[in-house]
């Protein structure tokens, strides 16, 4: 998605479709991918395809409508049968972002989208028989509304950055990784966060906003250092590992000896000081923030 899109439009028309690939009909479907396929031995195959029975309760039962989830096959179908979708904003001049059946349109005002909305809405249901989920679909705020995990700023040029609904399931997947970690050697805690790490940062590499990964990268090493205080567990362990990490030995006993949670030990300066980022990039520990750079300049 290129921010230039939104340029000047301070509004943006989010529209859900219900059950999509539940509700797709069948003969709308073929008659748009005939429009493309000439060999009708290909057609007979896709209608089959579409056909093919599914389990429900135990029982094989045929389908009536919809494409298969997960098949190969059914995103291209899907994009064959929104083609119209796109053809017609593109003839109404409309500013417009669509993946699969995720689409918003990106307008100057309120009012202007809740023409398009209602407008574009009696196309799908009229045209494409499909539902349009009116409790899910809403006219608002470009940087109210998520897609696909990315949102936009309130610049006057928009910037891309991270949903705040994306940001809370990788801090609840390292959360997960965490729990299962105690007691367990820090290092493989490491290495299993690296390749969900990699690839949620290969993900969000068009992220235009480095400080929302600044934070995760502070907050990531800052529940490793909670994971790694609780596996001292005693003082007289946390005083012996604060000095085998540096630490002076009237600090070392004093930061022992708080009494205070492991969050909160976790964030202040004496494990700052003994565990820092040097020391966890030591151990493999990937960064967002210096993978996202990485990658955006490889691009």
């Amino acid at each position: 998605m290129k921010t230039h899109v939104t340029a000047g439009r301070r509004w943006v028309v989010d529209l859900d479709l219900e059950a999509f690939f539940d509700r797709v009909n069948h003969d709308l479907l073929m008659a748009r991918v005939a429009r493309r396929v000439r060999d009708k031995r290909v057609l007979r195959l896709i209608r089959r395809y579409l056909e093919a029975g599914m389990f429900q309760d135990g029982l094989a039962a045929p389908r009536r409508q919809g494409t298969p989830q997960g098949g190969p096959l059914s995103p291209l179908l899907a994009n064959i049968l929104l083609d119209d979708v796109d053809k017609e904003l593109e003839r109404r001049g409309h500013r417009f972002c669509r993946y699969a059946d995720d689409m918003q349109v990106y307008v100057r005002s309120r009012r202007a989208g809740e023409r398009v909305m209602a407008s574009l809405s009696d196309f799908l249901e009229s045209s494409l028989r499909l539902t349009v989920n009116r409790d899910k679909s809403a006219v608002d705020r470009p940087w109210n509304r998520g897609y696909l995990g990315y949102t936009l700023t309130r610049h006057k040029l928009p910037r891309l950055t991270i949903a705040k609904t994306s940001l809370q399931h990788l801090m609840q997947r390292i959360r997960e990784i965490l729990k299962r970690g105690r007691g367990r050697n820090i290092r493989r805690v490491i290495k299993e966060l690296s390749p969900v790490l990699r690839g949620w940062a290969s993900y969000f590499s068009l992220v235009d906003v480095k400080r929302p990964l600044e934070a995760l990268d502070q907050w990531m090493r800052r529940r490793l250092r909670c994971v790694i205080w609780r596996q001292w567990k005693h003082p007289r362990t946390r005083r012996r590992k604060l000095l085998a990490l540096g630490l002076d030995d009237p600090r070392a006993w004093k930061s022992a000896g708080n009494g205070r949670g492991p969050w909160w030990n976790a964030g202040a300066s004496h494990m700052n000081q003994a565990l820092p980022r040097k020391w966890f990039d030591r151990l493999g520990l990937i960064s967002v923030l210096d993978t996202v750079g990485w990658l955006t300049r490889s691009s």
